[in-house]
């Protein structure tokens, strides 16, 4: 049985994508559903990523809002792949990453790519890397990758923060 997060976000994309519905939360949700936090909702299939979309702050009233809109926009909008159709529903592998707020680093040493995310700014410009990604085993590669997901050149100053996940499967 998948954790009530997971099942949420199979939910809201089932019915999103079968019906064009936004589904509501249940009135039944767990404390933590009740929070606010960011959340990232990661779509898997065959074991190749197949959509991920999500909030590195809050934007909705609470986490299990935060987990609706961004299964939906996982599955329908994320600009890297296509709408996930209704017959790809059961092949999926869903996760749902629920973020602490993010943290000012002052030293690379203080980062762990297995513990933690991390956000890369440069001007107006953002990358994001969730934490324990297959293949990013240190923070230099972790930073190339928000480097290059925003588009922020290797001579550019850049802040960086990081947060944990708490994440379910």
């Amino acid at each position: 049985m998948s954790s009530p997060q997971v099942e949420l976000a199979k939910k809201a994309i089932e019915t999103y994508i079968k019906e064009g519905k936004r589904i509501a939360p249940p009135p039944d949700l767990l404390a933590e559903m009740k929070e606010q936090a960011g959340v990232f909702v990661s779509l898997h299939k065959g074991g190749q990523l197949r959509g991920c979309t999500g909030t590195f702050l809050p934007t909705k009233a609470s986490v299990a809002e935060e987990i609706i809109s961004n299964a939906i926009e996982s599955s329908t909008r994320d600009p890297r792949f296509p709408p996930v159709k209704k017959e790809e529903i059961p092949e999926l592998e869903i996760s749902v990453d629920v973020l602490t707020r993010p943290e000012p680093v002052a030293n690379i040493d203080e980062l762990d790519p297995k513990k933690y995310g991390i956000i890369v700014h440069s001007g107006g410009r953002r990358g994001l890397l969730l934490p324990d990604i297959e293949g990013v085993d240190t923070p230099e590669r972790q930073i190339a990758i928000c480097r290059q997901k925003a588009w922020i050149g290797e001579d550019e100053p850049i802040e960086i923060q990081k947060f944990r996940v708490h994440r379910y499967h």
